[in-house]
């Protein structure tokens, strides 16, 4: 899910207590910190429910409600900082150059969600790889009322975190209840998750005719290259 980093592995090494707050930790950091936005967080969310269920190699002894608690206060907490952030800065976030860590593109696509979806982008958002990172900044930006936000938040963060969390736990169940090994088809899963979360924005990106031929003349131009070097 992260390069350089497996959540299982780490579980199974450090133990249940340090892999939990390390998801916490991503969660906070993905709703609303620039360092956030490449986390994956939906199958963060998916593979902690899974694990709180128990594989044949590793199970997190935690109750899965507490779980899911903790998480959506990590997740409401982040997009509360990315909020107050947003807020303090204002039009200069618009106006920062682009580094490893900010992209101006990604500030730009959050507006362009907010600008269609209005309140409801907070909750839509959540459900949105890299958009639920700047979206809250956004709303800092724009200057919504906090305590419409605050709403749209709770409401974003609930469905989002007990939603995915608690349906990797249950459909470990029922596979357990099956008895199929629950270790051969985790990773499976887990790419079926991510392809669904960034399908919208890949839509999205692709349903734009000058974006599609952009794509098709630069991958026209590799296909040369690498037919000329075969010559």
């Amino acid at each position: 899910m992260i390069p350089g980093f497996d959540l299982i592995q780490f579980a199974q090494t450090a133990g249940p207590i340090a892999a939990f707050l390390i998801v916490a930790a991503i969660i906070f950091a993905e709703n609303g910190l620039l360092i956030g936005f490449f986390f994956p967080g939906d199958s963060i969310l998916f593979t902690i429910g899974f694990l709180v269920q128990g594989t044949s190699t590793v199970r997190l002894n935690l109750n899965i409600h507490l779980v899911v608690f903790v998480l959506f206060l990590a997740g409401v907490l982040g997009a509360n900082v990315g909020y107050l952030f947003g807020k303090k800065l204002g039009p200069r976030l618009f106006k920062r150059p682009n580094s490893i860590l900010f992209r101006q593109e990604n500030v730009q696509k959050a507006q362009d969600f907010y600008d269609k979806h209005g309140g409801k982008t907070i909750i839509l958002a959540r459900f949105i790889p890299v958009v639920r990172t700047f979206v809250p900044l956004i709303a800092g930006v724009a200057n919504m009322k906090y305590k419409t936000f605050m709403i749209f938040n709770i409401i974003g963060g609930l469905l989002w975190v007990a939603g995915i969390t608690y349906f990797g736990y249950i459909l470990g169940s029922v596979l357990r209840g099956f008895g199929i090994d629950i270790d051969t088809i985790l990773l499976p899963i887990i790419a079926l998750i991510l392809i669904v979360s960034i399908s919208p924005a890949l839509y999205h990106f692709l349903k734009d005719k000058k974006q599609r031929q952009v794509i098709w003349a630069a991958t026209k131009l590799e296909w040369r290259k690498i037919i000329e070097r075969k010559k």
